[in-house]
């Protein structure tokens, strides 16, 4: 893995959780993977991300993106560059199954990052997007896309013990239509000279190199397979294969379409079966494709394929033409699209192709399925399919408006920059009280105007400020929220108090404390400011190398007589960690501390400083709001969150990888 960010235990999740020796490592883990600091993932699931080359510009499309890890990688290559609040670029995170949203949104939330979309849409007819280019509407089309689709799971076989139970070649038969249908769609909506990384997690041919070499062979030379032997040059692998027969459940073995007879041929298929033709075969290059085996690096078995495009897809080729008739948008309030039946536009859209040699070739090829006399082994653009919403409804996505009044003593309280992108805010509600104000970048705000009615958006943006009713007293009715404030601080130029690093360890190893405590410099600063939320910040010191060498932003809340930070609890400890300070608490310990702690709240029902007041309703606000939207907040305790979400993702990973088929793979998640 590139610069060593990558480590590997041998250590089971079983051994993990229960042995008491391992218990501090065991919080370390989990306490860094909920802030967003470690992903833990299965090895070689990392490669496809990897492979892709992402740079910071790139507009990417994760297809089938649940439970979000490698999401998760892309997200962190988009902000290579940490001082760029806004890169270019962005990630649209889709997947089919409604519930699995909410775990892919849960692993983006841990990044922060303003440049993530999480949609929910059957991958194998994703609608075309629309984006806005100088007063044109143009069809988006992306740099990168990361096809990992649903598979049966046989390369899993060391960890997942189901599969030797429930292994079967059907299982390959049935899912290899619904795959090539998947990648069809994804190298359509490549832009010419990008890359689409093709993946599963298993080794079984059906659905691997026949859908590579199908792909390739009705591509008409619009694809070809790039030569990345010399990328990831540690990791042992295995070339592509050539050659393969197909087998019924029943023990039936078949080298050739030819030989299928009739009423096996709606279970078997022509692109099922290896090229034939030596020059066709040897210019696919199929010992291109990359085969991981579980035994070489102790890993699970992984199969890569690297896709480029080099042209339009033949049945796409005047699709640019007619984008530049649609009427353009002005309206600023994107509603998901919670009740439409048009999800595959991305089908009408297209132009029909002229009366020529390639559409009679089309029309022959959707006889195919009917009649197998027809030519075989071809088939031309997926089906159009009526796209079936269903889970919860998604509040709207509002922007700000211009002139709203909501912003100006926002931006006179914190003094923010000229240069602050306000046009990028949004709320998701549209009547009432706005309670949390959330952040784009301008290509997603571009995304979300133009798309309203095509994409069923799940959740995008962070969160940079919370409604605080008491704070509007001390000038302005929201506070800075932690989540965001990485992407916010370059823009804010006031209420900034530069602190040491012993007023750190305070702020994060004390509720309250008062201002007395702190360090005189802080003292003074705080003696000018009026009441209300603030920034620490934290700047190392060169000439101390043994101090803490990287700078913290902090949101806190300033009251009459105290100081305190808003930091949800496992980055409080991660900041501890980094400054030396013993946060390891054994179990028991800590559940007799937290019941002392809640009975002594219980007797002290007396009012507190104004800034822990309004903290409180905040957080009941927040948690309200993440509830209803399917989020968890993120101030939830260590073992009672992350363990459960990392013990679901692997099952829920582990449950759609070993599907029969697309729709045994919804009804069991």
């Amino acid at each position: 893995y590139p610069e060593e960010l990558a480590w590997h235990t041998n250590l089971s999740r079983k051994i993990l959780r229960k042995s008491p020796e391992l218990e501090k490592f065991h919080q370390f883990l989990v306490s860094e993977t909920e802030c967003g600091n470690i992903s833990r993932q299965e090895a070689v699931s990392m490669i496809p991300p990897l492979l892709l080359n992402v740079s910071p510009h790139h507009k990417i499309l994760d297809m089938c993106a649940a439970p979000g890890s490698k999401t998760a990688q892309l997200i962190e290559m988009l902000h290579a560059d940490m001082n760029v609040p806004f890169p270019e670029g962005f990630v649209i995170a889709n997947d089919v199954d409604n519930k699995r949203c909410y775990l892919l949104v849960h692993q983006a939330k841990r990044l922060s990052s303003p440049c993530i979309m999480v949609v929910n849409h059957d991958a194998s007819s994703i609608p075309n997007l629309q984006i806005d280019v100088d007063g044109k509407k143009e069809v988006l089309f992306y740099d990168r896309i990361l096809c990992d689709v649903p598979c049966s799971g046989d390369g899993t076989m060391r960890k997942n013990i189901d599969v030797w139970k429930k292994w079967t070649t059907q299982n390959s038969l049935q899912l290899h239509g619904l795959q090539l249908r998947i990648a069809t769609r994804g190298v359509e909506q490549l832009a010419e000279g990008g890359r689409m990384v093709y993946s599963t997690c298993s080794l079984n041919p059906i659905e691997n190199e026949a859908v590579i070499a199908a792909l390739l062979d009705k591509s008409q030379g619009a694809l070809e397979l790039a030569d990345v032997s010399s990328e990831l040059p540690g990791l042992k692998r295995m070339p592509g294969i050539t050659k393969w027969k197909v087998m019924l459940k029943d023990g039936q073995w078949f080298e050739e379409w030819k030989d299928v007879p009739l009423n096996r041929q709606t279970q078997i298929r022509p692109t099922m079966f290896p090229i034939k033709e030596e020059e066709k075969l040897k210019a696919m290059h199929l010992e291109r494709c990359l085969r991981i085996l579980p035994h070489h690096q102790n890993t699970g078995g992984f199969f890569v394929a690297v896709l480029i495009k080099k042209s339009p897809m033949p049945w796409n080729k005047r699709q640019p033409k007619i984008n530049q008739k649609l009427p353009p948008r002005t309206v600023d309030t994107v509603e998901t699209a919670a009740n439409l039946d048009e999800g595959t536009e991305n089908i009408t859209e297209e132009p029909a192709l002229e009366e020529n040699e390639e559409s009679k070739k089309m029309q022959d090829v959707q006889k195919s399925d009917t009649e197998p006399s027809k030519k075989e082994g071809v088939c031309g653009p997926p089906p159009s399919k009526k796209m079936k919403l269903f889970g919860f409804k998604e509040d709207p996505f509002v922007f700000l408006p211009e002139d709203d009044p909501l912003f100006l003593p926002i931006q006179k309280f914190y003094a923010l920059d000229p240069s602050f992108p306000k046009m990028n805010l949004l709320t998701r509600t549209q009547e009432g009280k706005k309670r949390q104000l959330y952040m784009v970048s301008k290509e997603l705000r571009n995304v979300l105007l133009n798309n309203s009615e095509r994409m069923k958006v799940i959740n995008t943006g962070i969160k940079v400020w919370s409604r605080n009713s008491d704070g509007e007293q001390f000038g302005c009715a929201f506070r800075l929220a932690q989540e965001g404030i990485y992407t916010l601080y370059p823009f804010i130029h006031a209420r900034i108090i530069n602190v040491c690093i012993e007023d750190v360890k305070i702020l994060l190893t004390q509720e309250n404390p008062f201002l007395s405590k702190f360090s005189s410099e802080t003292q003074k600063k705080v003696k000018d400011m009026a009441m209300g939320s603030i920034v620490l910040k934290y700047d190392p010191d060169p000439e101390k190398p043994d101090s803490l060498q990287c700078p913290i932003v902090l949101c806190g809340w300033q009251g009459k007589t105290s100081l305190r930070a808003f930091v949800p609890k496992n980055e409080r400890l991660h900041y501890l960690r980094m400054m030396g300070v013993e946060v390891f608490k054994a179990k028991r310990k800590e559940e007799e501390s937290e019941r002392k702690t809640e009975e002594e709240a219980e007797c002290k029902q007396a009012p507190r400083e104004e800034g822990m007041d309004v903290e409180d309703k905040n957080h009941d606000l927040v948690t309200k709001m993440e509830a209803e939207t399917g989020e968890e907040s993120s101030n939830t305790p260590v073992e009672s969150s992350a363990m459960e979400v990392e013990s679901k993702t692997a099952d829920l990973e582990e449950i759609s990888r070993n599907t029969s088929n697309h729709e045994s793979e919804e009804s069991k998640d």
